[in-house]
């Protein structure tokens, strides 16, 4: 477990963030615009610790790029015959989200990096079968992006949370730099973006049409989790903790949907996941899993009428999947070196 680092402040705002949105569409009877709320309720996520003028760039951009993503998303959905995209489809136009919002990600040096998110938001959206009107939708997800800026700079209303906030010094923030060499990175880890998106997609793909479940987005997602880490062992050890986590996550979900709460309710149990969630996303991954899971699962249940069992069933391989998937990208350029060079002394020692 990691050192507690402003840990609370954040879960509160995003928390907040998240509830205030959909409960108001819970008063208004308008749940079918809950999952574009969510989606931008995301932005809170993003410049996490930063200063106030450097968290308003950060989170200005992650929600430009959240909205444009739920836009192409439900344009894509709109296009495709029978309102949603099919499951190939699927695939090809997430793997391409995947590439693209990760270069964009890091040439904005956006944190959480990678396209996680984005990738989330995209697949889900763009496989609704009923899609409300694109209008009120975007204003969803705008006004709950809107609503996540200005809870990332309430704080400044307390002088002693104050930090420095001009329009110069926001202006000096939006600028960004990149050296060859970081570009030259960005571009290479968008490829294991891009492989581990693909390939998680269509084994999912063809092993729920084998098996009867579907949902293959969520092999994706979990597939580029170990691509985020400072090194090997740490990025292999997310892919196992993010199979751990979702197992337990699982439980606390069927615990959950077992006493069939009423939609006011579930918003607030997705409050307090979203605060669990952000209270340990930096400090322990696989206790911060077993918070996302239920989130994840409850924003999904609170829009479609499903049987839960089916998500559970769902979740648990999709992700198995994923993160095989992701934690095998991760090792091969490892593997790859390791077998070059045995190939260079045995070479060698024939000669």
């Amino acid at each position: 477990m990691g050192p507690l680092r402003n840990d609370h402040q954040v879960a509160v705002r995003c928390a907040v963030g998240v509830f205030v949105p959909l409960i108001t569409l819970v008063a208004v009877n308008r749940l079918d615009l809950a999952i574009f709320a969510s989606f931008g309720a995301f932005t809170g996520i993003y410049g996490r610790n930063e200063p106030h003028r450097q968290r308003i760039v950060t989170q200005v951009r992650a929600g430009l790029l959240m909205v444009g993503v739920l836009f192409a998303a439900t344009v894509g959905a709109r296009l495709s015959p029978g309102g949603a995209m099919d499951p190939w489809a699927i695939v090809g136009a997430t793997t391409l989200v995947a590439w693209a919002c990760s270069v964009v990600v890091g040439l904005w040096r956006l944190r959480p990096s990678g396209s996680l998110f984005q990738i989330f938001a995209f697949a889900a959206v763009a496989s609704m079968p009923h899609q409300p009107p694109l209008g009120e939708a975007m204003l969803a997800a705008a006004g709950s992006a809107a609503l996540s800026l200005a809870i990332g700079v309430a704080s400044r209303v307390h002088p002693s949370r104050r930090t420095p906030f001009t329009w110069d010094a926001v202006r000096a923030a939006w600028r960004i730099r990149l050296g060859a060499e970081e570009r030259k990175v960005l571009w290479l880890e968008s490829l294991g973006y891009l492989i581990a998106a693909g390939i998680a997609g269509t084994l999912a793909t063809i092993v729920g049409q084998s098996l009867g479940f579907g949902h293959n987005y969520w092999a994706m997602v979990a597939a580029v989790v170990p691509l985020v880490g400072h090194s090997t062992r740490h990025r292999v050890d997310r892919g196992v903790q993010r199979i751990l986590g979702t197992v337990v996550g699982l439980a606390v979900l069927a615990g959950i949907v077992a006493i069939r709460p009423a939609a006011w309710l579930m918003v607030v149990f997705i409050a307090a996941c979203q605060f669990g969630a952000e209270m340990l996303i930096a400090r322990q991954y696989f206790l911060a899993q077993v918070c996302v899971t239920p989130l994840a699962l409850m924003s999904t249940l609170l829009v479609a009428h499903v049987n839960p069992l089916d998500l559970l069933h769902d979740r648990f391989i999709d992700t198995v999947i994923g993160a095989i998937v992701g934690v095998f990208v991760v090792l091969a350029p490892s593997v790859w070196r390791h077998w070059i060079r045995w190939r260079s002394r045995a070479e060698q020692l024939e000669w």
